[in-house]
């Protein structure tokens, strides 16, 4: 039997402006400027103010980085009454508010100082095995073939698609019949190809050839080529003592084999990929200076230009506005505008709302890392998690977390990620509150200076960690080490 019922319930739910606003806080400045791109081919409404009078409202003294950031209040211009429309809230200049959108910008396009990127000019890693596909003598269903092949080799150099789904590939995207036999043949053929380990499946068939086409056969390579081939699995793992047993070979002859397999190359397109790929440079979102006892915030807005209303579409609706005989089509259009208009207005106050939000993230972590950023020893950071910027700045932890995802402050001791500065307390033998970052320090230390013939195991290494005055679990001694990518005692053992 269906009824009926009524019921209250509270739900929090977010508007589409805090959800733009939130992607916004997200992104570093070097993807903001793309997103304004977007935004402002998708709206006719919203232009660039090349015309801004200069005021620098990021400057903050160390006296007043605790003060609240205030925001300027946007001057209206002239007031279009209308009877039929109210059009009021459309016809506001954000010219006074275009400060918030940081110091870079107030300077005219002409005079900013443009700098040209270097278009790199080398051939990509598919262009060079391409260009030696072409000196093999191949009809054109070989050549196709080929070219699928060289096309499923990734940046590295390996071909991690199995024969039988190139076949398929060939014949489902290509409309091209071929079989495993006639794929084996060519691929066969690019393994030829410099450099030499293209079109391996793994690093084993990869170190194996450059094995074989090694210029010189000495009896350090043709065992390094016995060992990869028979035992390599014991080799990675470095059970030496059972490959010297098995081949009845000394330390001596080991090493030997080691440092030739050492020089060879396991990502042989690696090479190609790092020169042609785009480089990320990191690009600082924020700028802090000490001069003359005053330490001093920037916020770099360089890829955010100030923002504004397009005047012509305010001016359509001052037109609007004195047309005493819209019809219906005009009513539509006027209803266009106002929705442009709208989308306009909300993503300027999520620009400024993020420069805003920015500053007072990165003023509350000055405060609290202040002797840090005085001297730059990081022995002085302090423990300092997500609440405690969350509490300074009456802001929700998971704004925090997106304020400092991917963005960086550049100092004159360098250029940090603000997730940097965010560590957890460990409590030392005196009862002292030290980031763990200075118990990363001491473990990369200890690491450093153990015997590689014989390194320490976890156990170790949390005992020594105590006796330097911090007792942790082997747990988390194992956890900071995978994060400094460093492998575990057995895979650190040297000859």
């Amino acid at each position: 039997m269906l009824r009926q019922s009524q019921q209250q319930r509270l739900s929090q739910k977010l508007s589409p402006q805090q959800i733009q606003l939130m992607k916004l806080l997200q992104i570093p400045t070097t993807q903001l400027e793309e997103r304004i791109k977007e935004e402002l081919e998708e709206n006719p409404a919203l232009e660039i103010d090349t015309i801004i009078n200069k005021e620098d409202l990021f400057e903050n003294t160390k006296e007043d980085q605790e003060e609240e950031y205030d925001q300027e209040k946007s001057v209206e211009l002239e007031e279009v009454i209308s009877e039929k429309i109210e059009i009021d809230d459309y016809l506001k200049t954000e010219q006074d508010s275009s400060g918030d959108l940081g110091d870079d910008y107030y300077q005219s396009k002409d005079n900013q100082e443009r700098s040209t990127i270097p278009v790199s000019v080398e051939s990509s890693y598919q262009e060079v095995l391409m260009n030696q596909l072409a000196m093999l003598n191949l009809n054109i269903h070989q050549q196709s073939v080929a070219e699928q092949i060289i096309g499923s080799i990734d940046d590295d150099g390996y071909l991690r698609r199995t024969v039988e789904a190139i076949v398929d590939d060939l014949a489902f995207s290509r409309n091209i019949i071929s079989n495993e036999t006639e794929v084996n043949q060519l691929l066969n053929e690019i393994k030829q190809f410099e450099p030499i380990g293209t079109g391996a499946s793994d690093l084993r068939e990869c170190l194996i050839l450059q094995l074989a086409h090694a210029k010189d056969a000495s009896k350090e390579t043709l065992l390094a080529l016995k060992i990869l081939q028979v035992y390599f699995d014991d080799f990675i793992k470095k059970h030496y003592d059972k490959i010297k047993k098995s081949l009845a070979i000394t330390d001596k002859d080991l090493k030997s084999v080691i440092d030739v397999i050492i020089k060879l190359n396991p990502k042989p397109g690696a090479a190609y990929y790092i020169v042609n790929k785009v480089h990320h440079h990191i690009t600082p979102d924020f700028f802090i200076d000490n001069s003359e006892q005053r330490m001093e915030l920037r916020l770099n807005s360089k890829n955010a230009p100030p923002l504004r209303i397009s005047e012509g579409f305010t001016d359509l609706l001052q037109a609007y506005n004195h047309n005493d005989k819209a019809d219906k089509k005009q009513r539509e259009a006027v209803q266009f505008i106002k929705q442009k208009l709208d989308a306009a207005k909300w993503f300027i106050d999520a620009i400024r709302q993020r420069q805003q939000t920015l500053i007072k993230c990165m003023q509350a972590i000055i405060v609290f890392q202040n002797e840090f950023f005085k001297t730059g020893d990081e022995s002085k950071l302090k423990p300092m998690i997500l609440k405690d910027i969350a509490e300074i700045t009456q802001l929700d932890m998971s704004t925090i977390s997106r304020v400092a995802n991917s963005k960086y402050v550049q100092t004159e001791f360098g250029t940090y990620q603000l997730k940097y500065f965010f560590s957890e307390a460990i409590t030392n033998n005196e009862g002292e509150e030290v980031t763990n970052k200075e118990v990363r320090n001491v473990l990369a230390e200890i690491i450093e200076n153990e015997d590689k013939s014989n390194p320490y195991n976890d156990d170790v290494l949390t005992e020594l960690i105590a006796q330097k005055g911090f007792k942790i679990a082997r747990r988390t001694v194992g956890k900071y080490r995978e994060h400094m990518n460093i492998p575990p005692a057995r895979l650190r053992k040297q000859l």
